[in-house]
């Protein structure tokens, strides 16, 4: 883990993982983010540059166990959410996108207006700008018309809205196999290969 670091850009010989920018918000499930950051340290395909917002520092706590500290150890690069000149503030750093998971209310409505009032708000202004993959997993219910009509905003500016909604084809035997699923349809949204869930298939004797 290297704060505020700027690993060296992809080289022609391709040796240079992708970079993908992961940010943890304040709603519940910091779950969702940590099964993430665990997922793509295992497949090792994928730089992960993480932040971590003021009350998801709280919400790890509060729901997790885990520190803040321990979770920013699962990502290669971890920048501080008040530093606007991180280099993930900068079109011109090269990403893959960027995962926002869980994604606040609070978050939700400052990438829908263009409000970069932190680092998390302001990278994911970039990713927009720069027509790359925004994937916001927003954990509230119910929601409110704000709530729907920032969702909307989004999606027209290019994002990607993917509520956590757990589901039940793979018959889930644990909360880990809920997240699984969760964090396979993460990747799936950035074309990053995984195993972490079986694919629908047609079931036995329903082909014709």
């Amino acid at each position: 883990m290297t704060p505020s670091a700027s690993p060296a850009t992809a080289t022609a010989s391709g040796t240079s993982r992708p970079r993908l920018v992961i940010a943890i918000t304040g709603a519940s499930a910091p779950h969702l983010g940590i099964g993430l950051l665990r997922a793509l340290r295992h497949l090792g395909t994928v730089e992960t540059h993480l932040v971590i917002s003021g009350a998801a520092h709280r919400t790890i706590e509060l729901e997790t166990g885990m520190t803040s500290g321990q979770v920013a150890d699962l990502a290669d690069v971890v920048y501080k959410r008040h530093d606007i000149a991180a280099s993930i503030a900068s079109g011109s750093f090269q990403t893959m996108g960027m995962v926002v998971a869980p994604c606040s209310m609070k978050t939700l409505a400052g990438i829908a207006h263009g409000f970069s009032a932190d680092l998390v708000t302001r990278a994911a202004d970039v990713v927009l700008k720069e027509r790359r993959p925004l994937v916001l997993l927003p954990r509230e219910t119910p929601l409110s018309l704000i709530h729907l009509r920032n969702m909307v905003a989004v999606t027209e500016a290019g994002a990607t809205v993917l509520p956590p909604t757990p589901a039940f084809y793979q018959r889930p035997t644990s909360i880990d196999d809920l997240l699984a699923h969760l964090t396979g349809k993460v990747l799936d949204q950035l074309g990053i290969e995984h195993d972490l869930y079986p694919r629908w298939q047609t079931p036995e004797g329903d082909a014709r």
